[in-house]
This record gives C-alpha cells, sequence and structure tokens, in this order.
C-alpha cells in the first residue's frame, strides 16, 4: 500500500500546495485536512494555533503519511516547532522553503513580503529572510482583502482585484523590489494580476511550488518517491464539505470527487469515536 503525503492548512488555501506537488509528483498520493471548522486560524493565539495543528497532525497519522506538510502560513510560523518536536515524521511548513528561495534568488535589490494581516505581524517571513540575508532591505505589505475576493471567485482579471492589487502593492513598487514572496497560499490564484502590476523585471516566489521542490528532492534522499502511476487525493474537513468541494477545485486546478465530513468527537474529546462521519460524495 502506498504511503500518503500528508498536507493540511485551516481551510482552502493549502490545496495549491497540493496542486503543486500533485505537478511534480503525479504518482505520490496525497490526504488533505481543512480545518474548515477552525477558521481562521490567523485571529487565534499562538497557544491555540498550536494545539489546533497537532490535533490536525494527529488526524493525519491516522493515514500513515510519510511526510507532512504544514500548507498554513500561521501554523507554520506559529506551531512548526512543537509539531517536529513531537511529530517524528519528516515535516515541513510554506515559511522556510519561501525564505530560502528568496535568499537564493536575490539581486540586491529589497524583497517584498505580502500576506496575511497575522502572518505579516508575526514576522515570520521577515525573521526568516533576515537570517539568511542580515543585510537586505525588506518591504512588507499586508493584504487583507485578498484571501476573501478569492474566496468570492474573483480572478485575476477582475476590475476589483485589480485596482484592490494597484493600491496593496503600489509601496512594493517604489521602494524598487526585485522580487516578491506570495506570502500566503492563496495568492497563487492572483499571481498572473501581481505580476502584472510589478511587470517582467520582479520575480514572484510562490511558497506553494518551492515547497513542491523541496518535498520531492527530500523524498529522493530518503528513498520513498512512490513508484511510476497515477496518485489520488483523498480530501478532509471539519466543516461544510459541499463548498470545500465547490471552491476548492479552483485552488487544486481540477475537480474534488469527494469530501470526507470529519467527525467532531476526533477532535472533541471522544478517542474512541469514529475517524469520519458523513461523506460529500453526491454529484
Amino acid at each position: 500500500m502506498r504511503r500518503p503525503i500528508g498536507i493540511f492548512d485551516s481551510g482552502l488555501g493549502g490545496l495549491t500546495v497540493v496542486r503543486a506537488i500533485r505537478r511534480r509528483l503525479p504518482a505520490e498520493s496525497v490526504v488533505y485536512f481543512g480545518d474548515t471548522a477552525r477558521v481562521p486560524y490567523g485571529i487565534k493565539s499562538r497557544q491555540t494555533v498550536t494545539q489546533f495543528a497537532v490535533e490536525d497532525c494527529e488526524f493525519l497519522c491516522r493515514h500513515d503519511p510519510k511526510f507532512i506538510v504544514v500548507a498554513c502560513n500561521t501554523a507554520s510560523a506559529a506551531a512548526l516547532p512543537a509539531l517536529r518536536s513531537r511529530f517524528s515524521r519528516p515535516m515541513y511548513g510554506v515559511i522556510e522553503p519561501g525564505a530560502r528561495a528568496a535568499a537564493a534568488g536575490w539581486n540586491g535589490r529589497p524583497i517584498g513580503i505580502i500576506g496575511t494581516e497575522a502572518t505579516v505581524a508575526s514576522g515570520a517571513y521577515r525573521k526568516a529572510i533576515e537570517r539568511l540575508l542580515p543585510t537586505a532591505q525588506l518591504v512588507e505589505k499586508a493584504c487583507p482583502l485578498l484571501v476573501p475576493l478569492v474566496e468570492e471567485g474573483r480572478s485575476a482579471g477582475d476590475p476589483i482585484v485589480r485596482a484592490v492589487l494597484a493600491e496593496y502593492l503600489e509601496p512594493l513598487r517604489e521602494a524598487g523590489v526585485g522580487s516578491v514572496v506570495l506570502g500566503c497560499t492563496h495568492y497563487p490564484l492572483l499571481k498572473q494580476g501581481i505580476a502584472e502590476v510589478f511587470g517582467p523585471g520582479v520575480a514572484l516566489i510562490d511558497s506553494a511550488e518551492v515547497v513542491a521542490e523541496e518535498v520531492a528532492a527530500e523524498l529522493a534522499r530518503a528513498d520513498l518517491l512512490a513508484p511510476d502511476g497515477a496518485g489520488g487525493v483523498r480530501c478532509f474537513v471539519s466543516d461544510h464539505p459541499q463548498r470545500f468541494r465547490e471552491v476548492g477545485a479552483r485552488f487544486l486546478g481540477e475537480p474534488i470527487d469527494s469530501v470526507t465530513l470529519v467527525s467532531a468527537e476526533v477532535f472533541f474529546g471522544d478517542s474512541e469515536a469514529p475517524v469520519v462521519g458523513s461523506g460529500c460524495d453526491d454529484p
């Protein structure tokens, strides 16, 4: 039996990481958990986010993953050290790979960082990049409207999205950034619009793509790559499976055939409860 890659996020955004991994590693199977009952994590305390992230990993471990990806910027910033100390499986967040890519491609110009208010306020990307490039100038900008716009189904070509991007990204343009870290897993869906604001001279660093590259390299080093074939995706959520299936297909770039609702007792006190409850398999 193939062991899957386990991936979790507070909701939909981590599906862009799944999409990148499936493009690079089509033979791999993926188990994805979206904690849609407790989204967003960004407004929670570090202690609460860590608790949620531990519970998310414990659920994924029921599927015996060979690798776990924390596809959530908030959980990566707040909980990754605690998760690595608790779980023995190889594990990546999305912040460190993005920071490494920013450092590797630095051309001496300022580096831009865009993300949610919580991610920018945490300083996680700034601190990670500063450890690698102490002398680099960093320009951070919170972009709180982008996530709801993406989840409403608006694309990079939408006039409202264009206007919001132009306003948010102007300080980075004025600073003359040479690269921009997309510090939210929703932002790859707006990559074309972001690129149009900056023009061809600015590199966009997509953490999802970088994570996929590093996971592929790590699995190869550990001789854990799946044999040739076509892997699948199994999606689990803690609430709203129908909405996840409908909206999530845009993030994943392919239809989501089935989304399974996880029993609440898995997280809230009944260790003997079944792992899953009702599914969402209707056509």
